[in-house]
């Protein structure tokens, strides 16, 4: 049994510092809860014992905590916090390998909406600016599609369980409040839906959306994103595989851009 373990089973109750904030406009503050121990807790358990008696450690009865989840089983990406400086997944973060007090805070790359929950918009942008998506006109039947390869399909199954959690871009040094750098969620999305057979009919177009302000070659290279995905994704993989098709793409506009001045000032 580790320290962090041991000091939880023998104070037989979690002591939990929570950020509390009205809305974005008004100043944040931490309060202070006690909750009983249970072994195996998470901390998403701990936050519904406080929802159900928001009393603080020192008596007063405070508003319920607003946080966000939904499947609690580390699918959806919703509760998403940083949970003693670091951001992970509240679902799946265990109380008994916490240090105490546990802290719970808001991703701090997002705008917070309140208490805990923030507004995610900027990732749904990213992945519209990227067209996360394959467009198959659902109207009739297209029979079979195209067949992928095993090998492929192995890489693009790893890629395709990204939860848009937000983690990647909260641990990411480059991204910023005041700036649109894109991400790397987005990013490696970009990558799954060019190795799609039918996504590479529009492979060149998400791989131009890469190009532009805020794109790939604003990211540092700092590896963070990879080190904190709960899913594993190899985030690093999918940055180096699309500088890689940006690259390319920049020298075939560079190439045609010659041939087209040349065609265009006629014969010497």
């Amino acid at each position: 049994m580790d320290t962090a373990q041991a000091s939880a089973v023998s104070t037989q109750t979690i002591t939990f510092r929570i950020w509390r904030q009205v809305d974005p406009n008004q100043p944040g503050h931490f309060e202070e809860f006690k909750v009983p121990y249970r072994k195996g807790a998470n901390v998403i358990s701990c936050l519904m014992e406080i929802q159900r008696n928001p009393v603080t450690t020192d008596g007063k009865k405070v508003a319920p905590v607003i946080w966000d989840a939904a499947c609690l089983e580390e699918v959806c990406g919703s509760c998403a916090i940083n949970i003693n400086g670091r951001v992970r997944m509240a679902c799946s973060a265990l109380v008994d390998k916490l240090e105490q007090p546990i802290t719970l805070e808001p991703m701090k790359k997002f705008p917070v909406v309140r208490d805990l929950t923030v507004d995610r918009e900027r990732m749904f942008d990213a992945l519209k600016r990227v067209k996360g998506w394959i467009p198959v006109d659902g109207t009739y039947n297209l029979g079979p599609g195209p067949r992928q390869s095993q090998k492929d399909h192995s890489v693009m199954y790893v890629l395709s369980t990204c939860i848009t959690c937000g983690s990647c871009l909260e641990a990411c040094p480059q991204v910023t409040v005041d700036n649109d750098f894109i991400g790397a969620a987005a990013i490696s999305q970009a990558r799954l839906f060019n190795m799609n057979p039918t996504g590479k009919l529009n492979a060149e177009e998400r791989t131009r959306a890469l190009m532009g302000p805020g794109g790939i070659q604003d990211c540092g290279k700092s590896q963070n994103c990879v080190k904190v995905c709960p899913k594993e994704i190899p985030l690093t993989t999918s940055i180096a595989v699309m500088n890689r098709e940006v690259s390319k793409l920049m020298i075939k506009d560079i190439f045609f851009k010659e041939e087209d001045q040349k065609a265009s000032s006629g014969p010497g």
